[in-house]
This record gives structure tokens, sequence and C-alpha cells, in this order.
């Protein structure tokens, strides 16, 4: 089938790269620091268990997008892709909120923006 919507096409690559970016970086560079830090064993199981939450909800919203941008435009379509496209403007917020707060640069929010405004542009295509 082809594909019917360019933005969801290009927002669904840029989410799937991100999911592996995650995994392969976010495994060496947060997860393993993390799991050999002195933080106790509960606060360090929470936070691994929240990494690979967030593993899969990035995998899973690639597969709906990519999915989705081969379909004609329907209204719950639009709907599911209008809600990931506030989670990921959101989730961009947070970064750019949390990295102020900190006096830190943490760059997940450049992923996150462009995500969020191709899937809301590939909302008002026709």
């Amino acid at each position: 089938m082809a594909i019917k919507n360019y933005y969801w096409f290009w927002g669904g690559l840029i989410t799937l790269f991100t999911a592996v970016l995650h995994t392969v970086g976010g495994g060496v560079a947060l997860v393993g620091p993390l799991l050999n830090s002195s933080l106790d064993i509960q606060t360090k199981t929470e936070l691994h268990s929240v990494w690979h939450l967030i593993t899969v909800l990035l995998f899973a919203t690639a597969y709906v997008i990519l999915v989705n941008c081969r379909k004609q435009k329907a209204e719950d379509t639009a709907l599911v892709i209008r809600y990931i496209s506030y989670l990921f403007m959101l989730f961009g917020l947070v970064f750019i909120l949390v990295s102020l707060y900190h006096m830190t640069f943490a760059p997940q929010w450049i992923l996150f923006f462009p995500i969020g405004l191709l899937l809301i542009l590939g909302e008002s295509k026709k």
C-alpha cells in the first residue's frame, strides 16, 4: 500500500530512529551508570523499569504512525495521531523545563518537537 501521508511517514521514521537511539544510546549512557550507581535497589529497579516503559512507548508509537501513514485519512486515525503529537510535544516541553531547572542541556526535545509538528502538519493534509 502506498504512503498517503508523508508528514506522518517522516514523523514515524524519526520516532523509529528515536526508539533505536534510546535503546542503544540510552542503554550505554544512562542505564549502565544507573545500575552501577549507589542508589538503593528499589530506586534502581523503578528507574530501570521507566526506561523500558519509554522504550516500549517509542516503538509502539512508531508502529502506529507508520501503519497509519498508509491509510486514507479517517477521523479515528487522525484522533490517535493527534494525541500522539500532543504527547511528543509535551515530552519535548518536559525536557526543556527539567533542563532549565537543573541548568543543564538535555537534547531529547530536539527529536520530540519535530515529530509532534510533523504529525500535526500531516493531520491537516487532505
